[in-house]
């Protein structure tokens, strides 16, 4: 079994338990309210304006030994660059105001999620940061592009306003095959157990993220 497959399975029981939380299967049912998408995509934004410094925070802390994977990462902050500002056109299109969406405060759920990203790469393992890659890569492929057609049908919003998940389904699928390969070459146990603890992690904390979704949360922003 490469190690790939052992993080799947590793991880099964909690991805299992963010896909089954009650606003995934509506939104994945189209029964989702117009002030619950756009409440996702301002957590979204919370967090998604980390993913580049995290990123960079992660190949600075890397051994030389890692440089293949420090490569990687070069890689991954090219192709992430300004994804945050996806979601503020999204939210725009819904017909809310981007600036209070950027200058609003993120839902704890959301915080703590951060912030245990952070903790991971600058006090536990770099390497761990990974296991944050995994879970929001591999639910994207799972229901972004799903979740999308569902949710625009519902609530009869144009396409550009569902840039960030249409994109996100495409782009992650190729960046979970790209994923695989990396972890497949994570030979030392401790960088496995650190991505396999960190994932498990991540998974119980997206879902509250998912949890915390509020409708009040989008009235304030609404144009």
């Amino acid at each position: 079994m490469t190690f790939f497959e052992t993080l799947q399975s590793e991880t099964s029981a909690e991805r299992d338990a963010l896909l089954a939380v009650p606003i995934i299967g509506r939104a994945l049912a189209g029964d989702i309210h117009h002030e619950e998408y756009a409440a996702f995509l301002v957590q979204a934004y919370h967090h998604v304006k980390h993913t580049v410094p995290l990123l960079m925070a992660t190949g600075a802390r890397l051994p030389e030994s890692r440089e293949w994977l420090r490569e990687a990462i070069a890689k991954y902050i090219e192709e992430e660059l300004g994804h945050q500002e996806w979601i503020l056109n999204d939210l725009e299109a819904c017909g809310y105001q981007r600036e209070q969406a950027r200058r609003s405060e993120p839902a704890l759920a959301t915080e703590l999620m951060v912030s245990y990203a952070w903790d991971t790469v600058t006090r536990l393992d770099p390497v761990g940061f990974f296991g944050m890659v995994h879970v929001l890569e591999g639910t994207s492929v799972r229901i972004a592009g799903q979740a999308a057609d569902r949710i625009r049908a519902a609530l009869g919003l144009p396409k550009q306003a569902f840039s960030y998940l249409y994109s996100h389904g495409a782009l992650d699928q190729q960046h979970v095959e790209f994923f695989e390969r990396l972890m497949n070459r994570l030979d030392e146990p401790a960088d496995q157990r650190a991505v396999i603890h960190s994932a498990r992690v991540f998974y119980r904390l997206y879902a509250d993220v998912f949890r915390s979704i509020d409708r009040a949360q989008a009235r304030a922003l609404a144009a």
